[in-house]
């Protein structure tokens, strides 16, 4: 949906009283990602990271799912959803990760490593997720390969930070894809120790896709649910926070009185904790996905049927 088509069309005066009405019509289930603007936030009916999100589509019972985050995570939807309908407020929400890594060069980078057990972060295409063993998330990567036999190598893909992250965390060594997210890696080491520096009584809250240069700085690093219960459980009244700014939202309604900063980029006028891709889903295009069930996520059969194993075990895996 371009600028152009959205501003033509005939947009309710109240968008979120349509949106609800559309909802219970459609027999729809609005879900978002911690990253989606917080009027989205607030409409959902369940709101979540990644791993969340999985559970929450696999455990869906209405006829349609609204998918609120990127398109990666909408595919995760109709990989577990096949007989319902996934739609998506803007179909061109991508994100750098999962476009970093095209499925034919991957299949390239496993071929290079036979025998290895290909372990792909969830912010991938479905192609790439159907060429792996097991998915994970940031939630449970940790987890996931811990559990993987001793004796196997592992491939890692596609972003780098996490996978050393996981490395340091398990002491496995693994071949990792060299892919990176273009929020958390423009956090700068430099400009977090000059705010650290102004805010000496402040803990530092990282997601483990940040560069190694600035976790190494960070009081506790974690996922984005990780995230906000940390921020929640923390005894400090100000919080320095490298993720994308999304998760303030949610802090903010649970901790209403903390101080929150961004953490800062190399550039100080870019919103760096900002993803593009997230952003584009609005909530006049939320209104116009329920309203015309379009546009939608399909996936070829056997595609969709190769995907689900690495999915299922790593639901299984994480249980």
């Amino acid at each position: 949906m371009t600028l152009l088509n959205l501003a033509q069309e005939k947009i309710p005066h109240d968008l979120e009283e349509e949106i609800q009405r559309l909802k219970k019509e459609r027999n729809a289930v609005i879900l978002a990602h911690f990253y989606q603007e917080s009027d989205i936030q607030d409409l959902a009916d369940f709101v979540g990271d990644s791993l969340q999100l999985a559970r929450a589509a696999q455990k869906a019972d209405k006829d349609v799912i609204v998918f609120c985050g990127v398109h990666f995570m909408a595919e995760t939807a109709k990989i577990l959803n096949p007989t319902r309908k996934v739609v998506v407020p803007d179909i061109t929400a991508g994100c750098s990760l999962a476009d970093g890594c095209p499925p034919d060069k991957f299949k390239a980078f496993i071929d290079q490593h036979p025998g290895s057990i290909v372990v792909s972060y969830i912010n991938c295409s479905a192609a790439v997720q159907a060429l792996s063993d097991v998915i994970s998330t940031s939630s449970n990567a940790e987890k996931i390969v811990r559990q993987l036999p001793a004796d196997k190598n592992i491939s890692f893909a596609p972003d780098r930070h996490l996978g050393r992250f996981v490395e340091q965390k398990t002491g496995r060594k693994m071949t990792i894809w060299q892919g990176a997210c273009i929020v958390h890696e423009l956090f700068s080491e430099k400009e977090l120790v000059k705010l650290k520096a102004r805010h000496p009584d402040a803990e530092v809250l990282a997601h483990p896709e940040c560069d190694e240069a600035v976790l190494r700085h960070c009081d506790y690093i974690g996922s984005t649910t990780g995230i906000i219960q940390r921020a929640a459980a923390s005894p400090a009244k100000t919080l320095i926070i490298a993720t994308e700014e999304g998760v303030f939202h949610q802090i903010r309604k649970t901790v209403p009185d903390k101080t929150l900063l961004q953490a800062p980029g190399q550039d100080e006028s870019c919103a760096c904790n900002t993803c593009p891709h997230m952003r584009k889903n609005t909530l006049e295009k939320l209104y116009l996905a329920l309203r015309d069930l379009e546009p939608q996520i399909h996936l070829p059969e056997t595609l969709r049927v190769q995907a689900l194993k690495p999915m299922e075990r790593m639901l299984e895996m994480s249980a």
